[in-house]
């Protein structure tokens, strides 16, 4: 009677049938030039792209800007009773009347605190050191009179960051020039972006629905945020001006708009609107008036991080902690203090894209039927 193979040597045996064998070949002809004209078609893509960058950053902020501005437009035109332009152009209406009044209400005020802080800094200098362990401190280190000598200096310095009047010309007609570019670009996209969009899916052929739906769910994630980012400031807004007025801080509604304006921008804003209310407090009563309100913003801050933030943005994002933070930072360094406000909704939509595609990947994958066992 023949001797059984061990089992590890039938197992060895059966292992070695089952490995596919995996051959190289060379690639042909017809593959390497389609290579190499992707390629090519690539880089010139990607050097239009280049050549036409300002193009592209006005259309995303007026895609932005319109997404944002849609829900409003909708819940209006809900009626239809007036056209949708002249909702639209009611919109803008309303907003520059809102820009044009925090304006007025703002840079006057701010004003008159500079140059009040420069004529009474001898006086709060003499405040300070009325403390004695800022005495003992200023003794050593000369902090007052740096002070002073600084605080005296901030009208000049303000006159110096006006620039020449010849680049403020250029700057304002070019910063005109763009508004008008993304007002209009905005305008039509709220009047006939079904329309665009329509146009789109109709080339998508069979996945028209799942390509509609993704959509909507990028515009609800993007419009949910930007939406309640404003209204979080709002809230901001009102907050300070209750608080300042109580503590009796001049231009306490000025102070609350700046709060509110740092406010939308993520990570940092609240705290930077923080500091410079701070520093405001530090004219009226110092340091009563100064620590409440650094007891209040933190626990402003808190409340709005816990209460008001899932309040107002429910399911709009679900953005990674880590992710928020590169998208901010790549933000401002490509558009400032716009690229730090549009970051985060631009990178919810890219991860609702991503993970879309991803799942779409993965139900298309055949899975492997399990080999059955040998005898």
């Amino acid at each position: 009677m023949p001797a059984q193979p061990s089992s590890r040597e039938g197992r060895l045996a059966v292992a070695s049938q089952e490995v596919p064998v995996v051959r190289l070949a060379a690639p042909s002809l017809r593959g390497v030039v389609r290579i190499l004209l992707v390629t090519i078609a690539c880089a010139i893509a990607l050097y239009l792209a280049w050549r036409v960058r300002e193009v592209i950053r006005l259309a995303a902020i007026s895609l932005f800007l319109s997404l944002a501005l849609l829900p409003i437009v909708d819940a209006l035109d809900r009626p239809k009773r007036v056209p949708r332009a002249v909702i639209i152009l009611g919109i803008y209406v309303v907003l520059a009347a809102a820009v044009a009044v925090v304006g007025d209400v703002v840079v006057p005020s701010m004003v008159k605190e500079v140059h009040g802080l420069s004529h009474d800094a001898p006086q709060y200098a003499r405040d300070l050191r009325s403390n004695g362990t800022f005495r003992h401190y200023d003794d050593r280190y000369h902090i007052t009179p740096k002070l002073v000598r600084d605080a005296r200096h901030l009208p000049e310095q303000l006159a110096h960051l006006v620039g020449p009047l010849k680049d403020v010309t250029v700057q304002a007609f070019s910063f005109i020039g763009q508004l008008v570019t993304v007002l209009a670009l905005t305008f039509l996209l709220m009047l006939h972006g079904r329309e665009y969009v329509n146009m789109g899916l109709s080339l998508t052929g069979a996945r028209r629905e799942h390509h509609k739906r993704l959509i909507i769910e990028v515009n609800k994630a993007v419009a949910g945020y930007m939406l309640g980012n404003v209204a979080i400031s709002a809230l901001a807004t009102l907050a300070t001006w209750i608080v300042l007025s109580i503590l009796d801080v001049p231009y306490a509604l000025s102070l609350g708009f700046v709060v509110g304006f740092f406010d939308l921008i993520p990570l940092v804003g609240a705290t930077l609107g923080a500091i410079v209310v701070a520093l405001a407090t530090v004219t009226v009563s110092f340091p009563l008036a100064t620590i409440v309100w650094v007891a209040f913003i933190i626990v402003w801050q808190r409340f709005e991080d816990y209460v008001v933030q899932p309040l107002v943005y429910r399911r709009a994002l679900h953005v990674n902690p880590l992710v928020t933070i590169v998208a901010v930072l790549a933000g401002a360094e490509l558009l400032g203090v716009l690229g730090a406000l549009i970051a985060i909704p631009t990178a919810a939509a890219i991860q609702i894209i991503l993970r879309d595609w991803w799942s779409s990947r993965t139900e298309e994958q055949p899975v492997s039927a399990p080999t059955a066992p040998s005898p």
